[in-house]
């Protein structure tokens, strides 16, 4: 994650696994805190939003295998939570933010579809992100790094600055 100095707008930065494109995706702070203190590992006595669905999800025998970053229709992206019931596949149309907050809680896998990424994304040669930071791969495999600490996250966010991405327009 990130912030928009411009707009002053969170943004949610995903990785291309062993590749240099990055996909920002602008969100709502509300998303955006929901996203960092998952991240973060805070926990409340009583669920969020997020968590309250990931709790209903789990309690109807509902997995959440992967989500899918679909497209980007005049600057508002759009996504699928892909869920697992009783064998079978359901397909749920969700915003981004929300989809990569639920994602964080049940471990699933992000992806974004080819021909999104291949429209929107900012190639950033030799871009690295913070050990740890990479999202999973395809069939929910992960990197070798595991999720850092959160002060490692602080550290990395603090120095990211959007112009290191270029002029972006979907």
């Amino acid at each position: 994650m990130g912030l928009d100095k411009a707009s002053n707008t969170p943004v949610v930065i995903l990785r291309e696994v062993g590749g240099d494109r990055l996909l920002p995706i602008w969100i709502g702070p509300g998303e955006a805190s929901a996203i960092a203190m998952e991240l973060a590992g805070i926990k409340f006595s009583r669920p969020l939003t997020h968590d309250l669905l990931s709790t209903v999800m789990r309690s109807l025998g509902s997995e959440l295998v992967r989500v899918l970053i679909t497209r980007v229709v005049d600057n508002t992206y759009y996504a699928s939570l892909m869920l697992r019931r009783n064998g079978e596949t359901i397909t749920i149309d969700s915003r981004p933010s929300d989809s990569v907050a639920l994602a964080l809680r049940a471990s699933a896998p992000i992806f974004a579809d080819v021909d999104l990424l291949d429209r929107t994304t900012v190639e950033v040669e030799g871009a690295t992100l913070e050990p740890g930071f990479a999202g999973a791969g395809p069939g929910g495999s992960t990197p070798e790094a595991e999720a850092g600490p959160p002060e490692k996250l602080r550290d990395y966010l603090r120095r990211l600055d959007p112009e290191d991405f270029g002029r972006f327009v979907p």
